[in-house]
């Protein structure tokens, strides 16, 4: 990951109540509610949201069809308008630092060569896309070729969709992309396709297509309508398949670049979809002051449901520091009597 270099860094205090990784729909809503509770919160924006080859967010109630740089950039002003800082930086380093009377903290080294130390951190940083090494797959990562039916499935309805087969799970998502066409194919791509999901698919009409597939073809100019530019596969044989749109489950990441030093743990998800950050109620992690929401806790969350996680740990952690607070009073208050 590139680290953006700041035309113009705000200052940063000594100390802050967070310290917010990951300027998406977690990271600012997580934010939003910090600064709604008078909480000094620094949101560290190393700028690439994986959603931002999509042309708009769908399933968000009152933004149905927002371009996502244009939901982020309102989600920014948003927490400015509440006192957070927005730095365009990425994080080099984080680590737990001596706790002060008894109240945690933690050093981040950011790129731009900015030092700051948080009370509490809340990690936004989503996820990375594995995509299958197949030739031509990869360039149409967002337009042509699609992993989530809810987020683009009702843009290549009735269209000729390939399913690029990955393993098991991918007789889910074929049967997902049946509900919203007719014209589907499985391509098996040598993975395992036990036989009750093979009868499934054939149920459902799935043509399920066996002899391997070695590249994608990509027609000269995009789908008016979807921006795709797939115009099919090519099998071993030298056979070609016509296809609109192709479907893959990515397998997913965490992206911790740079917070190593936190001792974040990772979990596999079951099916071999990948990995995320194992966290409890609140996006609490195994590591105290540290709390994970959006993709890099719940790689399937949709925007919506990524926004909400970060509101439920913003508030989380600011009731983690009211406590300390009023635990902290409470010591000193009988310290002097």
């Amino acid at each position: 990951m590139t680290a953006p270099v700041p035309t113009t860094a705000p200052a940063l205090p000594e100390l802050v109540d967070v310290a917010v990784i990951g300027g998406g729909a977690a990271g600012l809503n997580a934010a939003l509610q910090l600064g709604r509770s008078l909480r000094s919160v620094v949101v560290l924006d190393a700028g690439t949201p994986r959603n931002a080859p999509a042309e708009g967010v769908h399933g968000l109630l009152g933004h149905e069809g927002t371009p996502p740089l244009e939901l982020l950039a309102r989600g920014r002003e948003e927490v400015r308008s509440y006192g957070g800082v927005i730095l365009e930086d990425a994080v080099l380093a984080a680590r737990p630092a001596d706790p002060v009377d008894g109240d945690l903290r933690f050093d981040l080294d950011l790129a731009s060569g900015a030092r700051l130390t948080a009370r509490r951190i809340i990690v936004a940083t989503g996820v990375r896309d594995e995509l299958p090494e197949l030739p031509g797959l990869a360039e149409h990562w967002g337009h042509g070729l699609v992993h989530c039916p809810y987020c683009h499935g009702y843009e290549v309805r009735d269209r000729a969709i390939g399913i690029v087969a990955v393993g098991p799970g991918s007789v889910h998502q074929a049967l997902m992309f049946r509900q919203l066409s007719e014209d589907v194919i499985y391509l098996v791509r040598g993975t395992e396709l036990p036989e009750d999901g093979r009868a499934l698919l054939a149920a459902r009409g799935v043509r399920i297509i066996e002899e391997d597939v070695v590249e994608v073809l990509a027609a000269e100019e995009a789908d008016p309508v979807t921006g795709s530019r797939v115009a099919g596969v090519r099998l071993a044989s030298g056979e070609t398949l016509a296809r609109e749109v192709l479907a893959v489950a990515s397998r997913v990441h965490p992206r911790l670049d740079g917070l190593e030093g936190l001792g974040l743990g990772i979990e596999e998800m079951p099916g071999g979809f990948g990995e995320k950050v194992p966290t409890a109620m609140a996006g609490v992690t195994a590591v105290p002051g540290v709390w994970a929401a959006g993709n890099v806790a719940e790689p399937m969350a949709q925007v919506g449901a990524s926004a909400a996680g970060g509101a439920l740990a913003g508030a989380h952690v600011n009731g983690d520091l009211v406590m300390a607070e009023a635990q902290a009073a409470a010591v000193s208050a009988a310290s002097a009597n």
